[in-house]
């Protein structure tokens, strides 16, 4: 099993309240993220390093540009079973004035994205989802401790929603992000690190 801390993240955004976002969640997760807010240095980034997950803004990315072509390729790639290659996912950002654009492409060209602003928990399961094919992380994230979530759910599927578990394309509607989800979000955060490091003085004192 891989270290967390061996989870390298590279996301490309010009927001500072999407980089500062999304450096606290990733953060607090163990893994390392590097933050770039110029398309021409990303190229550079992507060669430099080796990285599980690229979380991109489409409307740096251009659709028609070399930077986009590469992620496109990145994302579109199988792992080869005679290799030990590490494959790394993409996932695309899509800010509300890009969608009309944005949006007929990824689909059609098959990439998985999450709208700007996004639900926090469905973008952790993007996430998720994208680390295990890379095989960075062994399980997903989240699910065993967000049951409400689960819950939700299932309400929608009993009540005729069409959002389905695991979803990459989804309405906006599921991604937006709340100051009550937010706190929630670090309440459990803090209580995982609390239990961690009751399980740490456990083993100390065995």
């Amino acid at each position: 099993m891989r270290d967390a801390s061996d989870v390298n993240i590279l996301v490309i955004d010009d927001d500072s309240a999407t980089q500062h976002a999304l450096q606290h969640v990733f953060d607090s997760e163990g893994w390392r993220v590097s933050v770039v807010p110029i398309p021409s240095e990303a190229m550079r980034e992507l060669a430099r390093g080796r990285w599980a997950l690229v979380v991109v803004n489409v409307a740096l990315a251009d659709l028609t540009g070399p930077l986009f072509n590469t992620l496109k390729t990145l994302a579109q790639a199988e792992a080869d079973p005679e290799q030990e290659q590490r494959l790394l996912r993409v996932l695309f950002l899509v800010p509300t004035l890009a969608t009309r654009w944005a949006q007929p492409v990824l689909e059609r060209e098959g990439l998985p994205f999450v709208g700007k602003p996004f639900h926090l928990h469905d973008f952790l399961q993007k996430v998720s989802d994208l680390l295990i094919e890379t095989k960075a992380i062994p399980q997903p994230i989240r699910d065993t401790r967000l049951p409400a979530i689960k819950e939700r759910r299932l309400h929608d599927r009993r009540s005729g929603g069409d959002r389905r578990h695991g979803q990459m394309f989804a309405s906006r509607e599921d991604y937006m992000m709340t100051e009550e989800e937010i706190a929630d979000y670090e309440r459990q955060e803090e209580e995982e690190r609390r239990k961690r490091q009751e399980s740490e003085k456990r083993r100390d004192v065995l």
